[in-house]
């Protein structure tokens, strides 16, 4: 659902999307729709703005280009760690670890063998 989501996103382009937009695209209740855009904030990839609309209060949801990418100009579109669902507790001194993850080991194999660059915003 998430990816779909950041495709929605992705192509409003500079003018963002209303979350209630987004989550009437996705055929997806407005709970559901709100925990996705909260879930895409926390990992960077979007930004929400607070937009008062008809006189209700929403977000515009903004996708955080330069997120996908690393300085390099490698895209990061892909990843497996955008999905996972230990995401929050993995990092540096915690039960899991990026280090040990196979799947991430995976993708970056293929990412190396493939050579994929993408320097398109």
């Amino acid at each position: 659902m998430e990816d779909k989501a950041m495709k929605v996103i992705l192509d409003t382009g500079v003018q963002g999307i209303l979350q209630s937009d987004l989550w009437k695209k996705l055929e997806t209740t407005s709970r559901e729709g709100s925990r996705l855009a909260v879930r895409l904030e926390k990992t960077g990839l979007v930004k929400r703005v607070k937009e008062l609309v008809d006189g209700r209060w929403t977000f515009r949801l903004y996708a955080i280009s330069d997120a996908l990418k690393t300085k390099s100009g490698n895209t990061l579109e892909g990843c497996p760690c955008f999905k996972c669902a230990d995401l929050a507790r993995c990092g540096n001194l915690q039960s899991i670890s990026p280090v040990f993850c196979a799947g991430l080991d995976h993708w970056l194999q293929i990412l190396s063998k493939t050579g994929r660059r993408n320097n398109s915003s």
